[in-house]
């Protein structure tokens, strides 16, 4: 069962994920930008299942976008949040 996220959470990771793409926007394909897109919907309704899908796909097929989302703070910290909340 996906827990229902609060508006902050939902806004933390809006935020996050904005700031992300304002780095890395110019060089998102349509493949890129839908596999982001993903993770940020995954992470906003805390869905652990298709956050780590997500992540793994991002890794295989756009390594270079999960190096950035990697050493983005605020996106590594959520994330971080949100395993450490087992999801």
């Amino acid at each position: 069962m996906v827990e229902k996220p609060t508006d902050d959470h939902a806004a933390r990771v809006r935020a996050s994920f904005d700031d992300l793409h304002g780095k890395v926007g110019g060089r998102l394909d349509d493949a890129s930008q839908a596999a982001m897109d993903k993770l940020r919907a995954a992470a906003a309704a805390k869905d652990g299942d298709t956050l780590r899908s997500g992540l793994k796909e991002l890794r295989d097929r756009h390594g270079w976008l999960y190096r950035e989302l990697a050493a983005h703070p605020q996106v590594a910290t959520l994330l971080d949040e949100l395993a450490l909340l087992g999801l």
